[in-house]
């Protein structure tokens, strides 16, 4: 279980952070709204920066109903814009920021991105299982954004597995003289086709969205560095948080919903991962 305090002096922190702080050895999460989070972070302190909002439809995702997912959209882009450009700031030169949305509101944010900021890649991120909605075509992504502070400090272009049939286990693909080339696996592009929603609600942490750790965990293998910091000001059930650890990096997440920070105690728990800090406050 996490050591819980009221006050924490850490070092990403401008001064002393005062609210419900969930202690590790390796970050912390916080009780607190996004904008807020990252308005008491230092500026250039953390490696990667991943946003992962509410989506402005209306969904219900904890103790804070709907109303707090349905605000006007000039209300909701004047606050992500702020959320947008105070975490490019958070950012190390050279670092990452990553911004998971709906395409419909990734077009809109990405004007608003800083433009000291360098985009990298719209990354289409396939849904499954979704469905047609009113007088438009089928739903078939995500919209990841991935940017960085000027020449990325780290980057790393993994590979991933042939696709191969379910039943026959022969290639899908037909990879002609250059089959000996992809042995090994084939280059990752910015169409991700090969990664499974969490439905099942006994693999679910929560009882609305939460990320595949396949998704976060490859964005930092991507961008990622050990021992570096990841802030997620967005933590939900706290899927990157749990890949940060696995990827030994720092991390800071956060959370209007308290609850919430207990279930990703309980999640870095259940994954036998590192323990509470024995110090005090600091």
């Amino acid at each position: 279980m996490a050591q819980v305090l009221n006050r924490s002096i850490r070092k990403w922190w401008k001064g002393a952070y005062n609210g419900v702080v969930y202690r590790y050895r390796d970050g912390e999460v916080v009780c607190e709204d996004a904008l807020r989070l990252l308005n008491s972070l230092r500026a250039e302190c953390a490696n990667v920066v991943f946003l992962d909002p509410p989506f402005n439809l209306g969904k219900a995702y904890g103790n804070n109903g709907k109303k707090a997912d349905r605000k006007s959209e000039a209300d909701y882009r004047d606050y992500m814009t702020k959320v947008l450009v105070r975490a490019a700031e958070v950012l190390v030169p050279g670092g990452a920021l990553y911004l998971y949305h709906i395409p419909k509101w990734a077009i809109q944010l990405a004007c608003d991105i800083p433009s000291y900021l360098e985009f990298r890649h719209w990354i289409a991120i396939s849904i499954k299982s979704g469905f047609v909605r009113g007088r438009r075509l089928y739903p078939a992504h995500y919209a990841l954004l991935y940017y960085t502070k000027g020449k990325p400090k780290v980057f790393s272009r993994p590979k991933i597995p042939r696709p191969v049939c379910a039943r026959c286990k022969k290639d899908l693909r037909d990879y002609g003289g250059y089959k000996k080339f992809v042995e090994s696996g084939i280059n990752l592009s910015d169409i991700w086709d090969d990664i499974s929603p969490v439905r099942h609600k006994n693999n679910k942490h929560r009882r609305s969205n939460e990320l595949p750790l396949k998704l976060v965990s490859r964005i930092l293998t991507i961008s990622g560095i050990r021992g570096g910091l990841v802030i997620d000001p967005f933590a939900g059930a706290g899927s990157m948080l749990v890949a940060a650890r696995q990827a030994k990096m720092h991390f800071v997440g956060g959370d209007m919903d308290r609850d919430f920070l207990d279930i990703i105690d309980a999640r870095f728990l259940s994954q036998g991962l590192a323990r509470v800090h024995s110090g005090g406050g600091k």
